[in-house]
């Protein structure tokens, strides 16, 4: 099927989407049936783990993908926030976790448990580098964003009237980078977005969501993990037209789209924490 311009949508705030707590359990348990047979996870057990993602609105995606707090430093350069390290006693043993709480919610690696990722050396509390985005290159890249180097604030001055082939223009401006990845066999892919409508959100939500957005949020910015929960394909914000998806984020192995303005908190069955081993 080829793809088509949608209608435009005009400009609009985010969705203040929290479900209540037998929608979330079964959102939940479906998608940890379908992420378990994909990665062959041999963990069960960790309990439920609430999180904040970009909403899963089409196609085959069980649930939303993971944000990734944001924060700018004094210098401009943009970095996820890796939840702070604890050490926790269990059965005579010491071992390192990594949760805080955050915009009213725990943050914790938890929320990454999918697709294989809970494994990869940047999640773990001993990883040897820095939490600073880079810009991955490749094929998921865009046209603008150099092949590599540090995010910084100033590459997206024009994210109020930047605009590609896909969707409506002047709404907001993305980038593909990777997380926590220097020197390590796998890198965490995540994709940032400065939106003139998250500016908008911020200022006008409120509740649980209002509270998230203030935390996990700044300057315009906002980061996801980039793994559909489907089959662990990479997608992309703004790269096709396909059934409306030219301003959302669209996985074109299966067509699954995520809408990065409908923030939702969900809810997953995690593997366990080191304490409950």
């Amino acid at each position: 099927m080829s793809d088509k311009y949608p209608e435009s949508s005009g400009r609009r705030r985010f969705v203040k989407g929290v479900v209540g707590s037998a929608g979330v359990a079964g959102i939940g348990t479906a998608g940890v049936a379908s992420i378990d047979m994909v990665t062959n996870q041999s963990g069960s057990g960790g309990g439920q783990t609430t999180y904040f993602g970009v909403e899963n609105t089409g196609g085959p995606a069980p649930r939303a993908m993971p944000m990734v707090p944001i924060e700018i430093d004094d210098e401009g350069y943009l970095r996820g926030v890796y939840p702070e390290i604890q050490e926790v006693e269990q059965q005579g043993q010491t071992v390192e976790v990594a949760r805080e709480d955050l915009g009213g919610i725990t943050y914790a690696t938890d929320w990454f448990q999918y697709c294989g990722i809970q494994d990869y050396q940047g999640l773990q509390p001993s990883y040897d580098g820095d939490n600073y985005f880079r810009y991955a290159g490749g094929a998921s890249s865009y046209d603008w964003q150099p092949s590599s180097g540090q995010v910084h604030v100033d590459d997206f001055s024009d994210y109020d009237t930047w605009e590609n082939d896909y969707g409506e223009g002047a709404i907001g401006k993305p980038a593909s980078v990777t997380w926590r990845s220097q020197d390590t066999d796998n890198s965490i892919p995540v994709q940032v977005i400065r939106s003139t409508l998250l500016e908008d959100a911020v200022a006008n939500a409120d509740g649980e969501v209002g509270d998230w957005l203030d935390a996990a949020t700044t300057d315009g910015f906002m980061a996801f993990l980039n793994k559909c929960t489907h089959y662990c394909c990479v997608p992309g914000y703004r790269t096709s037209n396909y059934e409306g998806a030219g301003d959302k984020i669209y996985c074109a192995c299966h067509q699954s789209v995520y809408d990065p303005y409908s923030i939702v908190k969900r809810s997953f069955t995690a593997y366990p924490r080191p304490e409950d081993g």
